[in-house]
């Protein structure tokens, strides 16, 4: 075996040496909490500001502002009259609501972080198809994987969170997070 490639075998082991090690100890405690870091500050206060303009004399009162962005259709045939909306609508309204803040904060605590991550996912698509079918956004809104752009707010962006969430679903809260200090996401 020449000097060249002793010099590549020996790299190349120290290349993979270094990167096994990396991705065990970060895979333990730093993407979960990056993963964590990245969607409340990128998107806890889009949330919680959105939340804050759906609800008006507490937690019990949607605004019509809420009937419209969660139902806008039905919204829309009540003719934009809180009282002739069925009563059927509010638990949807206050819970859709409420999950603006309380999905946020469980992420940012670290805790129920893989329950709190699939719901989340679960209303980022709630919300994209609301935005799609409810509100009729237009094609540049909503975008197209594969293309030359990546700044639609619908599929792109929306992909990108999603992501993230995905990554909190499989890995849970990591080591700096609730549900380690309280023995919630332990191994069965």
């Amino acid at each position: 075996m020449t000097k060249l490639q002793h010099i590549w075998r020996d790299g190349l082991a120290l290349y993979i040496r270094f990167m096994n090690y990396l991705g065990a100890g970060a895979g333990q405690w730093f993407l979960p909490l990056a993963a964590r870091f990245t969607f409340v500050a990128v998107r806890a206060g889009y949330y919680w500001a959105s939340a804050m303009t759906k609800l008006s004399e507490g937690i019990f009162s949607p605004t019509l502002g809420a009937y419209y962005q969660i139902l806008p259709s039905v919204t829309e045939a009540a003719e934009y009259d809180i009282e002739a909306i069925s009563i059927f609508f509010t638990p949807i309204v206050l819970l859709g609501s409420w999950a603006e803040f309380i999905l946020p904060a469980l992420l940012l605590l670290g805790l129920f972080t893989r329950g709190a991550a699939l719901a989340m996912i679960g209303f980022v698509i709630v919300q994209s198809l609301t935005d799609i079918w409810g509100h009729g956004v237009e094609a540049a809104t909503i975008g197209a994987w594969f293309d030359r752009g990546s700044d639609a707010l619908i599929l792109d962006q929306r992909l990108l969170w999603v992501f993230v969430l995905s990554v909190l679903v499989i890995k849970g809260g990591g080591r700096l997070s609730l549900d380690n200090w309280l023995n919630i996401d332990r191994k069965a």
